[in-house]
C-alpha cells in the first residue's frame, strides 16, 4: 500500500496563485485595523499617546493611516508591493514597540500561544511578501 502519492503540478495552486492569497489576506486583515482606526478617533488617540509615552510627538500617529490604509491597498492591488510589504512591516515593528514590547516574551493566557502571535504573523507575510513580490495577479504592472 503507498501511503504517499504524488501530486501533478496542475493540481495545486501555482506560485502566482499564492502571491495573490497572501498579498490579499494580508492586505485586506490589516485594512480593517486601519479603518477601525479611522472610524473610531479613541483608537488614534491612543496611538499618539503611545509615541508620546516615548518622547515622540502625537502627530506621528496619522503615519498609522500609511502603514493600515495606503500599504494594505498597495498590497491588495499589486502596486508597488515591495515598497508596500516594507512600509507595512515598518509599522508592525513600531507597533510592537511602541505599545507591544512588555508582551515580547510573554504566552497569553488565553489559548496558550504567544502574545504577539497576531502581530508576527502579520509581519511574517508582509516580509514574504517583500520577497516573494506581487506575482502575475496584479492591477499595476
Amino acid at each position: 500500500m503507498k501511503l504517499v502519492t504524488s501530486i501533478n503540478n496542475s493540481d495545486v495552486l501555482s506560485a502566482d496563485h499564492a502571491k495573490l492569497i497572501l498579498r490579499l489576506a494580508v492586505g485586506f486583515l490589516v485594512l480593517l485595523h486601519g479603518i477601525f482606526k479611522l472610524q473610531n478617533p479613541a483608537a488614534l488617540d491612543f496611538v499618539g499617546g503611545a509615541f508620546v509615552a516615548f518622547g515622540l510627538p502625537s502627530a506621528l500617529a496619522y503615519l498609522v493611516f500609511i502603514g493600515e490604509i495606503v500599504a494594505p491597498l498597495m498590497l491588495i492591488t499589486g502596486y508597488q508591493t515591495k515598497i508596500a510589504a516594507g512600509l507595512l512591516a515598518i509599522n508592525l515593528v513600531v507597533a510592537v514597540i511602541l505599545v507591544h514590547l512588555s508582551e515580547l516574551f510573554t504566552i497569553s493566557p488565553e489559548g496558550g500561544g504567544h502574545a504577539l502571535e497576531l502581530q508576527l504573523m502579520f509581519l511574517a507575510g508582509t516580509l514574504a511578501i517583500f520577497g516573494l513580490g506581487a506575482g502575475k495577479y496584479r492591477l499595476f504592472k
